[in-house]
C-alpha cells in the first residue's frame, strides 16, 4: 500500500510501476499478421502451436530432475548422437504440436532418420525443420540447452489431395526459410524469432502468466567486439588458417586478446553472442570434414538470426551459410557466425592463406 505525508497525498515510497500494455508473442504475431493482407492466418496459427511446444518443452526441463527425466533412453538418433530422455520427449511435443496444428505438412527432426509427413492435412503449405533439444549432453550439468527451428513454405504443386511431398522439397538454401529462431531453456525461457527479410525479436516466458513477452525488440548485434566461442579441444584437428586466426585473438600484434566464452551448447552460445557481440566458430577440421553441425535445422535458421540482426554467417569455404543447399536432410557444416566485422576478420584470413 502507498504511504501518504502529513498532507494527506500520497507519496511515492513503495509504488510499483506497472505496465499494462504488454506485447505477448501472440499479439506480436497478430499484428504481424494485419501487416500483410494477403495472410491467410495459417502461419500465425503454426507459430501458435510452436510457441506451445516451447511451452512444454521448457516445462519439462524445470522438471527434469525431480521426475526422473534425466538420462539416456537407451537409444541413439540418427545422427549418432546418445539420446536422453528429454530428447525423446522434446521430440514427440514437437510432433504432437505440429500434427496439432493442421499447418505443417513435412517435418524435419535431428532425432528422426526420416521425414514426418502429415498426409492428413494435404492443403498445409508449411513445412518445419527442428533439433527439438539442442546440447542435450549438457541436461545433467544443468546448463543451458535449447530448440532451433526454422520454417519453409511448400511450393503450390505440392499441395492438394493425392499429391506427394518429400524431403527434397526441402533441400533449399536458407534464403528460402520464411521464418526460424531459437528458444533458449535456462534461468529462463528466451525465444528469439525473425522473419525473412524482418527484424529479430526476443520474447521472455513469464511463468505465472504462461506468456512470451516481448523483452527485446529489435535485436541488433554490435559490429565488433573482442569475445570468441570456439571448442579449443579440437585445435590439433584446425586446419592452418583457423589455428593462425584464433592464435592472433589470442595474441595480437597490438592491443588486448579476446575473451574467450565457450558454454558447449549452440543456443546459448548464439543467444550470448546475438546480446553482446563477438563471434561463434565450430570449423570443419579434419576429424569432422564436412563440419558438425546440420545445415538445414542449426545452421540455417541461425544464419537466417544473424544476418537480421545485422551480423554474418559463413561456412568453413566462406560461403554465405545463408546460400548453402543441404545434399540430404541431416548433411553437415563448418560454421562462423557473429558481428559482421568479427566474421570478416575470419574471411580475410581464409583468403590470406588461399593466396
Amino acid at each position: 500500500m502507498a504511504e501518504t505525508n502529513g498532507n494527506g497525498n500520497t507519496s511515492g515510497v513503495g509504488q510499483e510501476q506497472i505496465n499494462t500494455d504488454i506485447i505477448t508473442l501472440t499479439r506480436f504475431l497478430t499484428e504481424e499478421q494485419t501487416k500483410h493482407p494477403e495472410a491467410t492466418g495459417d502461419f500465425t496459427l503454426l507459430c501458435h502451436a510452436l510457441q506451445f511446444s516451447f511451452k512444454s518443452i521448457a516445462y519439462y526441463i524445470r522438471r527434469a530432475s525431480l521426475i526422473n527425466l534425466m538420462g539416456l533412453a537407451g537409444s541413439s538418433n540418427t545422427t549418432g548422437d546418445d539420446q536422453k530422455k528429454l530428447d525423446v520427449i522434446g521430440n514427440d511435443v514437437f510432433i504432437a504440436a505440429m500434427r496439432g496444428s493442421g499447418k505443417c505438412r513435412i517435418l524435419v527432426s535431428e532425432e528422426e532418420e526420416d521425414t514426418i509427413v502429415f498426409d492428413e492435412f494435404p492443403n498445409a503449405r508449411y513445412a518445419i525443420v527442428c533439433d527439438p533439444i539442442d546440447g542435450s549432453s549438457n541436461l545433467d550439468a544443468g546448463v543451458s540447452v535449447g530448440t532451433i527451428f526454422g520454417v519453409f513454405k511448400l511450393p503450390d504443386e505440392v499441395l492438394g489431395p493425392n499429391k506427394t511431398v518429400s524431403a527434397q522439397h526441402l533441400l533449399h538454401a536458407g534464403t528460402e526459410l520464411v521464418a526460424s529462431g531459437f528458444t533458449m531453456y535456462g534461468a529462463s525461457a528466451q525465444l528469439v524469432i525473425t522473419m525473412r527479410g524482418g527484424t529479430v525479436n526476443g520474447f521472455t516466458l513469464e511463468n505465472s502468466l504462461g506468456e512470451f513477452i516481448l523483452t527485446h525488440p529489435n535485436m541488433r548485434l554490435p559490429t565488433q567486439r573482442s569475445i570468441y566461442s570456439v571448442n579449443e579441444g579440437n585445435t590439433l584437428y584446425w586446419p592452418e588458417w583457423v589455428k593462425a586466426y584464433f592464435n592472433d585473438l589470442k595474441f595480437p600484434a597490438s592491443g588486448n586478446p579476446y575473451s574467450s566464452r565457450y558454454i558447449g551448447s549452440m543456443v546459448a552460445d548464439a543467444y550470448r553472442t546475438l546480446l553482446y557481440g563477438g563471434i561463434f566458430a565450430y570449423p570443419a577440421d579434419s576429424k569432422s570434414p564436412k563440419g558438425k553441425l546440420r545445415i538445414l535445422y542449426e545452421c540455417a535458421p541461425m544464419a537466417l538470426v544473424m544476418e537480421n540482426a545485422g551480423g554474418q554467417a559463413v561456412n568453413s569455404h566462406m560461403e554465405r551459410m545463408l546460400d548453402v543447399v543441404p545434399e540430404h536432410i541431416h548433411d553437415r557444416s563448418g560454421i562462423f557466425m557473429g558481428s559482421h566485422g568479427e566474421v570478416q576478420k575470419v574471411i580475410d584470413m581464409y583468403k590470406k592463406f588461399s593466396k
